[in-house]
């Protein structure tokens, strides 16, 4: 008997063979991983709520490799948007005269370790711990996915360990 419903593609097993193609096509894009990591996200997605349309593996991984290098794309043109207001818009920020009279030694010591993280990861680490937000509210608060707050809070809380000297 012929099935009379129309083939879609397997997008898990899609992810399980070509995810780590299209992360190294990315970051060849972007010169980032974490940013890398979220534009084949963002493709893997767009295939899933696309899947009925496409019937065909090969133009699956077609469609994957377009969205990637469309992503890096808009990424790159955020990236440089940001870059050229971040300067004019921000002011230049110097801590307070007596913030080390402020903190305990304790405090000093993951303070000085939070400066050392990437901009993003100390963003979402700030807003998590300190301003208590969901992961929804960072990642539209910092303009990031919710799997990139993810990545970012366990990639600097790595690192912080790591500067800290401490386990986790």
């Amino acid at each position: 008997m012929v099935s009379t419903e129309p083939a879609v593609v397997d997008v898990s097993a899609l992810y399980s063979t070509h995810r780590l193609s299209l992360i190294r096509l990315a970051i060849l894009l972007v010169d980032d991983l974490a940013s890398a990591e979220d534009v084949v996200q963002d493709a893997f997605v767009g295939l899933h709520r696309n899947r009925e349309r496409v019937r065909e593996p090969l133009a699956a991984v077609r469609y994957l490799r377009t969205s990637v290098v469309n992503g890096a794309r808009s990424t790159l043109r955020r990236r440089r948007t940001v870059r050229a207001h971040l300067h004019s818009a921000e002011p230049i920020a110097e801590p307070a005269a007596d913030a080390d009279l402020l903190l305990a030694d304790e405090h000093r010591e993951v303070f000085e370790a939070m400066r050392k993280l990437p901009d993003r990861q100390r963003e979402v680490l700030l807003l998590r711990y300190w301003s208590d937000l969901s992961e929804a509210e960072i990642a539209d608060a910092v303009g990031i996915s919710r799997g990139a707050v993810k990545s970012n809070a366990s990639r600097g809380l790595d690192k912080l360990e790591a500067l800290l000297g401490g386990s986790r």
